[in-house]
C-alpha cells in the first residue's frame, strides 16, 4: 500500500507523462508536492521503485518509467499499461510466446517528420517533410493533426529530450504555461522550449542551465504545436 505522498507523486508523474510524453523534473515534483527539498522527492522515488510502480533508467537525464498503477488510478498491475516513451520504435510491452518473447502488436500511424527542430539555438524554420515515422496510436493525444521532428541540441536534456530524439507534436496555436512547444520566432526560427506567457511577453525556457531563457514580445512568437510524445532509437 502506498502512502498519500507516494500516491500523489505517482499520480503527478503519470499525468505529466501522459500530457508531455516525458516525466517532470525533480524541481517540478518538489513544487507539486509542496516539499521543502528534493531529498524528500528522492525518498519517495526510491519507495515507488522498491514497490515496483516505477523504474529508473540508467544513464539518462530524468528518465523514469511507470511500470504499473494502483487500482485507485485505474491500474490493477501491469496489464494494459504501456509507457508513452517509445524506444527503438517499438512498444515496451511484451508477452510470452513459447520459449521466446514477442513484441505485442501496437496500432501505429505514419506521421510526417518535418525536418529538424533545435533544442538549443533556434534553427531555420522547418516547413517540409523529410520522411515518415511509425508512431503508436496511443501516443497521439486529442483531436487534430500530428507531426514529428528530429531534435538537434541539448537544451531540453533535463526534460528527458536528447539530441537525436524524435518528438511527436500535436498541431495547435495555443499553449498553457509550462507546456513544451514548438515555437516559431519572427516567422523564421523554430525551437523546442517550455512555454510561459507573462505580462504580454513570452518566455521560452530551456531545460538545461547552460541556456538562458529567451524573453520576447508575444507578437514575435507563434506556437506551432505541443509535445505529446517521444521516440528514441539506439
Amino acid at each position: 500500500m502506498l502512502t498519500k505522498k507516494q500516491l500523489d507523486l505517482l499520480e503527478f508523474i503519470h499525468k505529466r507523462v501522459q500530457r508531455d510524453g516525458v516525466p517532470p523534473s525533480f524541481d517540478e515534483m518538489k513544487e507539486a508536492l509542496d516539499l521543502r527539498s528534493k531529498s524528500g522527492i528522492h525518498r519517495l522515488i526510491t519507495a515507488l521503485e522498491e514497490r515496483g510502480f516505477i523504474r529508473r533508467l540508467a544513464h539518462r537525464a530524468r528518465a523514469i518509467e511507470i511500470v504499473k498503477l494502483p487500482d485507485s488510478m485505474g491500474g490493477g498491475g501491469d496489464a494494459g499499461f504501456t509507457p508513452r516513451v517509445i524506444e527503438g520504435g517499438q512498444s515496451s510491452a511484451k508477452q510470452p510466446l513459447g520459449d521466446t518473447m514477442a513484441v505485442e502488436a501496437v496500432h501505429a500511424l505514419e506521421l510526417p517528420v518535418m525536418g529538424r527542430i533545435a533544442a538549443g539555438v533556434p534553427i531555420e524554420a522547418i516547413n517540409q517533410v523529410s520522411h515518415h515515422v511509425a508512431v503508436p496510436g496511443s501516443m497521439l493525444s486529442g483531436s487534430g493533426s500530428h507531426f514529428a521532428l528530429e531534435v538537434r541540441g541539448d537544451s531540453m536534456i533535463d526534460a528527458g529530450i536528447n539530441d537525436g530524439d524524435v518528438v511527436v507534436v500535436r498541431e495547435t496555436t495555443s499553449a498553457d504555461n509550462g507546456d513544451i512547444v514548438v515555437a516559431l520566432v519572427d516567422d523564421q526560427e523554430a525551437t523546442l522550449k517550455r512555454f510561459f506567457r507573462r505580462s504580454g511577453q513570452i518566455e521560452l525556457v530551456a531545460a538545461n542551465p547552460a541556456y538562458e531563457t529567451r524573453v520576447l514580445p508575444d507578437n514575435r512568437v507563434k506556437v506551432q504545436g505541443r509535445l505529446v510524445g517521444l521516440i528514441r532509437t539506439y
